[in-house]
């Protein structure tokens, strides 16, 4: 017998028996199924929280106060360690290969406008921001450079903090009260949207020092950094740390490169991909033991069919054969049932919910599928040796 002829042999038990063939294969549908919509998920996840890290380009390197290796020293010498300032944020700019420098202190405080108030995210900020955080100005202009005297009590509004407080009127040059400062309005920035749950656009930009005295810090929470894509950024390290090493007297701060926030982001969120997949596995195993129960049924319930098999010439490598392409085939029917329950539900939740993260990893779809046939063959070599060697005459005997 051919392996064609066994193939349709094998179709033809299958199908002769559809209520128990379906049964059988649901296991491997709804375990393939949720194999592929929980890795979309985490695939669609897994992209969003990668492009959220890289809208603000891929050159940017933070500064840190404070060394987050103490390489076994006392906790004591916490307290020695020399905070940042605006002033090494402005050293840190004039590097070779770094094309600007921002301090940064955020906190959150009562704004007032006439007689609208409200609570917003303020950040201190320096007069790269547009340049290092790629933001766009909507009108007016950004905070002026005060590298070299103090800054001026400025301020510009993220578009949702302004379309709250001024509805479609301009606020430039008007008086906005944060806490119990007042400033001028000079800009209004451009829509942002969210990052990893946070609204750049309700939000109040004013210089750093000026949000330092308002929140009563005396460290810059990081210094951003941009620079140069033409340079490795271990060049852009070592010469920061020399200058903050020379203005500090030793490395009492950390560096933390958007390389290495992503390649940690990225392990996190594979691990979290993989571990999703996982749990549609648990249903495949599920899938496999159904296969191996129903197969082992089917050799009890056609021995007398094997005796007759045997009895005409069909040799044991026939009968196993005809078992496993059994037991492949409706691994391979529960397969490309579950890929098509699972791209369509995945494909309508698309459709529903756009903003809801969904990807489809097509790695682990193929990779899904073919654990099914694995899984088939898997389940069906048992069944499928005891079926071919039965013996011939005791198998007709029992018909």
């Amino acid at each position: 017998m051919s392996w064609l002829d066994t193939l349709m042999l094998a179709r033809t038990s299958v199908f002769s028996h559809k209520q128990r063939s379906l049964l059988t294969a649901l296991g491997l549908i709804i375990g393939i199924a949720a194999v592929v919509i929980l890795t979309a998920i985490g695939q669609g996840i897994h992209r969003f929280v990668l492009a959220e890290f890289t809208q603000f380009g891929t050159h940017l390197l933070a500064v840190f106060p404070g060394k987050t290796t103490t390489f076994g020293l006392s906790g004591a010498t916490i307290s020695t360690v020399r905070p940042l300032s605006v002033a090494d944020a402005v050293s840190l700019g004039r590097l070779d290969n770094v094309v600007a420098a921002m301090p940064l202190v955020q906190g959150n405080a009562r704004i007032e406008a006439g007689n609208r108030q409200r609570r917003a995210n303020v950040f201190g900020v320096g007069a790269a921001l547009p340049q290092v955080w790629q933001l766009g100005v909507a009108s007016g202009r950004f905070l002026p450079d005060s590298a070299d005297h103090a800054s001026r009590a400025f301020a510009v509004l993220g578009s949702k903090v302004y379309r709250e407080l001024y509805g479609r009127s301009s606020p430039l040059g008007q008086r906005l009260r944060i806490g119990n400062d007042r400033f001028r309005i000079v800009g209004v920035m451009e829509a942002k949207g969210q990052m990893l749950g946070f609204d750049l656009d309700d939000t109040v930009f004013v210089a750093a020092d000026k949000a330092m005295e308002m929140f009563d810090r005396q460290s810059l929470m990081e210094i951003d950094l941009l620079y140069s894509g033409e340079v490795s950024v271990a060049t852009v390290e070592q010469a920061i740390k020399r200058r903050l090493i020379a203005r500090h007297g030793s490395e009492d701060f950390t560096l933390v490169s958007q390389n290495q926030m992503l390649e940690k982001m990225d392990s996190v969120l594979g691990v979290l991909t993989m571990a999703v997949g996982a749990l549609g596995g648990i249903s495949l195993l599920v899938g496999s033991v159904g296969i191996l129960t129903i197969m082992t049924i089917a050799v009890s319930e056609r021995v007398g069919e094997i005796g007759l098999l045997r009895a005409i010439g069909a040799e044991r490598g026939t009968v196993f054969r005809l078992f496993l392409s059994e037991a492949l085939l409706l691994s391979m029917s529960g397969g490309l049932g579950g890929l098509a329950v699972g791209v369509g539900v995945v494909l309508a939740v698309r459709a529903l919910l756009p903003g809801l993260p969904v990807e489809l990893a097509w790695g682990y779809l193929i990779s899904a599928f073919f654990l099914s046939l694995a899984i088939g063959v898997a389940a069906g070599v048992v069944p499928a040796i005891r079926a071919a060697r039965l013996n011939p005459l005791r198998a007709l005997r029992t018909e």
